[in-house]
C-alpha cells in the first residue's frame, strides 16, 4: 500500500457539471455550470486544487433574446484538430414547457492557443434527428472517428432524457443516424425524474467507459456506467453492457450527496486516473435543487480492479486525505 495526499474538496465551490481537461500545456482547463446560468467561464491551473483558487474568464454571455438565452447548461471544454470548442446546452425561456426545459445543444469555436484568449465563434446548434429537449454533450475520438454523445427526450419514451451516439462529420454537424444506448429503466435511474444525463467517457484497458447520471438532481441523483470492448461497433447499442446498479452514490456516512454529472482526468504525474464529479453536503434543499447553487465540485482519484474495471469507491469527506491503493 503507498499511502498519499489527495484532493482536498470541494475542489470548486458552486459549480456543478463539472469539466475538466489537463492539455498538453501542463494546465488544467475547468469549466462548469455557474449558479446564475447565464455564462461560460473557464480556468486553469497547473493542478487540480488550484483551481478554486484562480479567477475565472467569462468567455460567453447568454444572449437578450432567443434560443441561447436561458439556462446555460453544462459546457464542456474540448481540443479537436487544433482549435478549442465548449459544448453546452441553452434555452429560449427558463420556465419548462409541458413538464420539461426547452433546451438544445450548442457549441462555439476559438482558434487560439490559449482559450481563455482570443475571439469564440458561435457555430450554431448541433441538430440532432428530431427537436426536442437535448444537453449535456461529449465528444471522443476513437480509431479516428470523432463520436457525439448526448442526452435528449424522445417524446415516445418514458421520461426526461435517454443517452444517444452519432458519428460526427466535424466538430459542430453530426453524421447520422444517432443511436440511443441507454433509457432510465431501473429503479435507481427513476426517482423523482427518469433522467439519463450527463455522459464521460474514460478509455482505459481495451474497453470505452461511459458513465451517466440518473434520477432527480437531489440525494438521489447518482452515476452508472456503460462499458464496450474497444474492437466493438460503438454505433451498436448491443457493444454497450449496462451495469444494473450505481457505480457511485449518495455516502450518508462521509455527508457526501446526490453525486454526479462526472468528467475524468488524470493527476499531476500522469500516473493516475482523476474523477471529477459534483455534489452536495446535505439534503435539506429548500425549493427546487435546480436553483440550489450548493453542488460543489469534488475529485478523488480512480482505483481499477484486477479485471481492469473503475472501482469509483463512495465520494469522500470534504477536507480528508484518504489512501490510494496501488
Amino acid at each position: 500500500m503507498n499511502t498519499r495526499k489527495t484532493y482536498k474538496n470541494p475542489i470548486v465551490e458552486q459549480r456543478a457539471d463539472p469539466w475538466v481537461y489537463k492539455h498538453w500545456d501542463g494546465y488544467y482547463y475547468f469549466t462548469a455550470s455557474v449558479p446564475e446560468y447565464d455564462r461560460l467561464e473557464i480556468r486553469r491551473a497547473k493542478s487540480i486544487e488550484e483551481l478554486g483558487e484562480v479567477k475565472g474568464v467569462t468567455v460567453w454571455k447568454k444572449h437578450e433574446e432567443g434560443p441561447m438565452s436561458a439556462l446555460i447548461w453544462a459546457p464542456e471544454l474540448h481540443y479537436i484538430k487544433g482549435k478549442w470548442y465548449i459544448y453546452f446546452a441553452a434555452a429560449n425561456t427558463d420556465q419548462p414547457i409541458n413538464g420539461t426545459f426547452n433546451h438544445r445543444m450548442f457549441v462555439i469555436e476559438n482558434e487560439n492557443v490559449n482559450p481563455m484568449e482570443g475571439n469564440w465563434t458561435e457555430k450554431g446548434q448541433i441538430k440532432t434527428d428530431w427537436e426536442s429537449f437535448s444537453l449535456d454533450a461529449t465528444t471522443f475520438t476513437h480509431r479516428d472517428v470523432l463520436y457525439y454523445v448526448w442526452a435528449q427526450r424522445d417524446v415516445n419514451i418514458k421520461g426526461n432524457s435517454n443517452l444517444y451516439i452519432a458519428e460526427m462529420e466535424n466538430p459542430w454537424t453530426i453524421k447520422g443516424p444517432q443511436v440511443m444506448l441507454s433509457k432510465p429503466e431501473l429503479p435507481w435511474e427513476t426517482i423523482g425524474f427518469w433522467v439519463n444525463e450527463g455522459p464521460a467517457i474514460l478509455k482505459r484497458n481495451g474497453k470505452i467507459f461511459m458513465t451517466y447520471s440518473g434520477s432527480a438532481t437531489d440525494h438521489n441523483y447518482c452515476m452508472g456506467l456503460l462499458t464496450a470492448d474497444e474492437e466493438s461497433n460503438l454505433l451498436d447499442p448491443k457493444s454497450w453492457i449496462k451495469s444494473q446498479n450505481p457505480v457511485f452514490k449518495s455516502a450518508p456516512e462521509n455527508g457526501q450527496y446526490g453525486p454526479g454529472h462526472n468528467s475524468f482526468t488524470v493527476s499531476e504525474d500522469n500516473k493516475e486516473d482523476v474523477l471529477i464529479y459534483h455534489g452536495r453536503n446535505y439534503t435539506d434543499i429548500k425549493g427546487d435543487p435546480l436553483y440550489d447553487p450548493n453542488r460543489h465540485t469534488r475529485a478523488q482519484i480512480i482505483k481499477w480492479t484486477e479485471e481492469g474495471v473503475p472501482h469509483f469507491g463512495v465520494p469522500v469527506r470534504d477536507a480528508e486525505e484518504v489512501k490510494s491503493e496501488h
